[in-house]
């Protein structure tokens, strides 16, 4: 794989009405100082993420190739994974936080052997996105939507800068499961008690994101096990704990 350092391109993500709403919440890295445990974080390696692009091919039919945009990325281990594809031209990892881009995102390309030459790391805000329209083959993203002031927002630019027939993928969502419904307000007040006000929708809602996007949703259960516990998460998914794919494609010819 190429050793060649990706390129970052300075730029001024938007910061319209969308990026800092009073009272709601933007990622960790906007509400608080970082902290040496953060930055440790931002570039941690988990090993599930090179399982994500095999499974979206292989279970989802979904073929990377061409331009591909990242919104949200972080430390854009989503976009060193995609570089890595054979027919995948160009990646552009965006993020409202240009030290993500700077700082933590090389050290996990470098982690994942990620082909730099593909890739330019740009700040931008996903609410309000500099591209011009029908520009992208792919849109991704990883734990987004949910962190995001406007998710109706988000989708429509990114069908905007998509081309017919493109699609956008995102995956790592966090979905209310079934069961386990007192879980959920332990687990939100432990997220209040640290200054983080996280959102968490459930798949019906998800779906009508899109619906209202206008954006044609195809919605995958990610199962990355193998063996027995494979069978168990195809059981449990979606029950005890949810994990899903959704892909949208913009409805036109490529």
């Amino acid at each position: 794989m190429s050793s060649t350092e990706s390129r970052y391109i300075e730029s001024k993500a938007s910061a319209g009405r969308y990026s800092l709403p009073s009272g709601l919440h933007i990622a960790r890295r906007h509400v608080r100082p970082s902290t040496a445990q953060d930055e440790e974080e931002d570039c941690r390696v988990e090993p599930d993420f090179s399982k994500f692009v095999p499974f979206l091919k292989r279970k989802c039919g979904v073929e990377f190739r061409g331009r591909i945009l990242e919104i949200g990325a972080g430390a854009a281990w989503l976009s060193a994974e995609l570089s890595k594809q054979p027919k995948v031209v160009e990646v552009i990892a965006t993020d409202f936080s240009p030290k993500l881009l700077k700082d933590a995102a090389p050290k996990v390309f470098k982690a994942l052997r990620a082909n730099g030459a593909k890739i330019t790391r740009t700040p931008a805000d996903c609410h309000k996105l500099d591209f011009p329209n029908n520009h992208f083959d792919f849109v991704v993203s990883s734990a987004v939507l949910h962190d995001t002031a406007n998710v109706v927002q988000v989708l429509r630019e990114v069908k905007r800068v998509l081309k017919p027939g493109g699609q956008f993928v995102a995956v790592r969502e966090p979905v209310w499961p079934l069961m386990r419904i007192k879980s959920r307000k332990k687990m939100l007040e432990k997220l209040l008690a640290t200054g983080i006000n996280e959102r968490f929708y459930t798949l019906a809602q998800y779906k009508e994101f899109f619906r209202q996007a206008a954006l044609p949703l195809k919605v995958k259960r990610v199962n990355l096990s193998r063996g027995f516990k494979y069978y168990v998460n195809e059981v449990v998914n979606g029950l005890t704990h949810a994990r899903y794919a959704f892909i949208g494609s913009k409805p036109g010819k490529r």
